[in-house]
C-alpha cells in the first residue's frame, strides 16, 4: 500500500480538528464549561484523546476556537442567504441579527464564551477561526460605507460583544429587541430590514382557563366585572409588542 499523500494527510487533520470543534460546541452548550472535559470532547468527536492536546494548548483555547467557528459559520450563512445582497445596510442588519440570534439560541454556550474571554490567563486568543470571523465583519463594515475599517471594525466587534454580554448577564439581562433597536439606530438601519434567520415558529397557546362569574354582591347586583382570564403584566405586553415590531418573536422569553 502506497503512503498517503501530503494533501490527504492534511485533509484528514482538517476533518479531525473540525470534529473536535463541533463536539466542543455541543458539549459546552449542553453541560457548561466546567462540566465538560477534554476527554469528553475527544470521545464525542470519535478522536484519540491525545489529538486534543496536539491541536490546542488547553480547553479554554479549544472552546474559544469552537465558538469563533460557530459565529463565523452563522454569520456567513446569514450574509449569503437568498436573496443575496451587496447592499451595506442590509448586510449590517443581517450581521447584527446573526450574532444576537446566537445569544438567543445558545445562551449557555455564549455565556461561557464571554466568561472565558475575561480570564486573565487566556483572554482573547487570535486563531484561524477568529480571523475568518473578523474578515467577514471587516467586509461588512466596509460595505456599510466605512472610511476607516481599521477603526470601525473593532468598534462593531465591541458593540456586538457588549450586546451579547448585556443580554446574558445573570440577574439583570437586557431584552434582545431593545439591544437590537439600539444597534440599528447606531448604524442607521431601518427596523424593517429582514432578520438573519427566520424565527422559530411559536408553539400553539393553550386556551385560557374559564373563570367562573363572581358571586352576587351582598347588596344585589354582580359587583365589579372580572377578567375572563389571566392578564399579562404591562411590561410583558410592551416587550412582546417590541419583539413583533422588530421581527424577533420570543426573544424576551429566551432562557439559559
Amino acid at each position: 500500500m502506497s503512503p498517503r499523500s501530503a494533501s490527504v494527510n492534511e485533509e484528514l487533520r482538517r476533518r479531525s480538528k473540525e470534529r473536535l470543534l463541533h463536539a466542543a460546541v455541543e458539549l459546552v452548550g449542553e453541560r457548561g464549561y466546567e462540566a465538560t472535559t477534554l476527554g469528553d470532547i475527544a470521545d464525542r468527536a470519535g478522536s484519540a484523546r491525545g489529538l486534543v492536546s496536539y491541536y490546542f494548548p488547553g480547553k479554554r483555547q479549544l472552546v474559544q476556537s469552537a465558538v469563533h467557528r460557530l459565529m463565523h459559520r452563522t454569520l456567513e450563512e446569514a450574509l449569503e442567504r437568498e436573496p443575496r445582497t451587496a447592499e451595506g445596510p442590509e448586510r449590517m442588519a443581517r450581521a447584527i441579527d446573526a450574532i444576537l440570534g446566537l445569544a438567543r439560541d445558545r445562551p449557555v454556550l455564549m455565556r461561557q464564551h464571554m466568561a472565558g474571554l475575561l480570564q486573565v490567563e487566556v483572554g482573547f486568543v487570535p486563531c484561524p477561526e477568529q480571523r475568518r470571523l473578523a474578515q467577514l465583519l471587516r467586509d461588512t463594515v466596509a460595505r456599510h460605507g466605512s472610511q476607516d475599517v481599521d477603526r470601525d471594525y473593532p468598534m462593531l466587534r465591541a458593540q456586538l460583544m457588549g450586546a451579547v454580554f448585556a443580554a446574558l448577564m445573570p440577574g439583570a439581562p437586557m431584552p434582545l429587541p431593545q439591544l437590537r433597536t439600539e444597534l440599528f439606530e447606531r448604524y442607521r438601519l431601518a427596523r424593517e430590514l429582514r432578520v438573519a434567520a427566520p424565527p422559530a415558529a411559536a408553539p400553539p397557546r393553550a386556551p385560557p382557563t374559564p373563570v367562573p362569574p363572581p358571586p352576587p354582591h351582598p347588596g344585589g347586583g354582580w359587583g365589579r366585572e372580572r377578567s375572563s382570564g389571566p392578564r399579562r403584566p404591562t411590561a410583558t405586553r410592551r416587550s412582546v409588542a417590541v419583539e413583533e415590531a422588530c421581527g424577533l418573536p420570543a426573544l424576551s422569553n429566551a432562557r439559559a
